[in-house]
């Protein structure tokens, strides 16, 4: 008798042609396991309520911030003590930078890092000989209206934590405290120069928006910092391929850029339990990542396939030239209230950089929404509580 599980993704090669190649390949591994994906937009996914998708699809691809708040309400299954731990213990190894430590909490693995992302920079390598290194050279470079930046608000924030923590201080890992003023004012100033050279529209674009903008004309080049999408520098997706390459050095050296990416879970409602861990450790697994996974539009979160000569060819170097990046990403606070703070605070960091807010006004209301929604517990080590879950959420890939 066969054995259906249904999954749910997003829509975009990177998050659904991937799964979907590596559910085909699934039926010579498992003959009488069938997985069926279904996706909705990268936006409907994150708004959708948590619960409602649990109860109605055995897999899910998730970001990470979702996971305190699922394993609070018991949303997910946990991985760990299912008869695979060896496996766990593999992943974490070949994990790119934090990416497999980002799906755990409360001392339990409630999901496994078959995507791996951060901000990165791209530039097209036909237009100018190189990505600039450093914020002076992307200054310049925006100076002579070459440069693009999507900025509306998930990204202004992303992009205000990556900035900062590259200055020398991490956000929120102080209780109350969003940014001290120095910090916080340093990398506005970079954001708010960066902000006025480029189009006024970038203020609403996601790095999607971005990217296809890059790869389909000839008069912008280069882009600091967006959440790289190695479709891009793959050749026949978009006219134009892009090059990917590590952020602007500042005083941190490429370290700071916001951990992103994604990871597969297992709902707690399944009814196929084994079935749908057996799977999802499959998916994760070196050898599917670098292969059918990567094949079918993909973006591996193991690091095996990061380091493969066959995966790097076919991309420009996309895994080689942002691992740096990857490696000293900044993992958010893992927190059941975070996606709330992140919601609210991205909306002001937009503002600030339309003209709206200040910098001492900016500084008071994150500092607020770090103390309402996270309290005492900035570094959160995961002990469980009971809190409400927001249903409006933005997510960053």
């Amino acid at each position: 008798m066969t054995v259906t599980l249904r999954g749910m993704t997003w829509e975009h090669a990177r998050g659904h042609g991937s799964v979907v190649a590596a559910a085909e390949a699934y039926r010579a591994v498992a003959p009488d396991v069938e997985v069926v994906w279904e996706y909705r937009s990268l936006q409907a996914f994150a708004d959708y309520p948590l619960d409602k998708l649990t109860d109605r699809y055995d897999l899910l691809v998730i970001d990470h911030p979702h996971i305190p708040i699922a394993a609070v309400e018991g949303l997910f299954a946990p991985l760990d003590g299912t008869g695979h731990d060896d496996e766990l213990e593999l992943l974490a190894r070949q994990s790119v930078g934090a990416s497999h430590r980002s799906y755990s909490y409360a001392g339990r693995q409630w999901g496994l890092a078959s995507d791996a992302a951060a901000q990165v920079s791209a530039f097209r390598a036909d237009l100018i000989d190189a990505a600039p290194t450093d914020w002076d050279e992307v200054i310049a470079l925006a100076e002579e209206g070459r440069v693009l930046w999507p900025y509306k608000p998930v990204d202004a924030f992303s992009s205000l934590v990556t900035v900062a923590s590259g200055l020398g201080e991490e956000p929120m890992r102080t209780p109350g405290v969003f940014l001290r003023a120095e910090t916080l004012g340093s990398a506005m100033a970079v954001l708010r120069r960066l902000a006025a050279l480029v189009p006024r529209e970038n203020a609403g674009w996601n790095p999607i928006q971005v990217a296809d903008a890059l790869s389909e004309g000839d008069r912008y080049a280069y882009s600091p910092l967006l959440f790289g999408y190695t479709n891009y520098s793959r050749p026949g997706f978009r006219m134009h391929r892009l090059t990917y390459t590590d952020i602007p050095r500042s005083r941190n050296g490429a370290r700071g850029s916001l951990l992103g990416g994604a990871g597969i879970a297992v709902s707690a409602s399944t009814a196929h339990p084994v079935e749908a861990i057996d799977h999802a450790f499959w998916l994760a697994s070196a050898a599917v990542q670098e292969g059918v996974y990567y094949d079918g539009g993909g973006q591996p979160g193991n690091a095996v396939a990061w380091e493969s000569a066959r995966t790097n060819a076919d991309s420009l170097d996309f895994f080689r030239g942002t691992r740096a990046t990857l490696e000293g990403a900044y993992l958010r606070p893992q927190h059941p209230h975070y996606i709330e703070l992140q919601n609210e605070a991205s909306e002001h960091v937009t503002a600030a950089l339309l003209g709206e807010l200040d910098d001492d006004e900016l500084r008071r209301r994150l500092d607020d929404a770090v103390a309402r929604h996270l309290g005492d517990d900035i570094a959160d080590t995961g002990t469980a509580r009971t809190a409400p879950r927001t249903t409006e959420q933005e997510t960053s890939a």
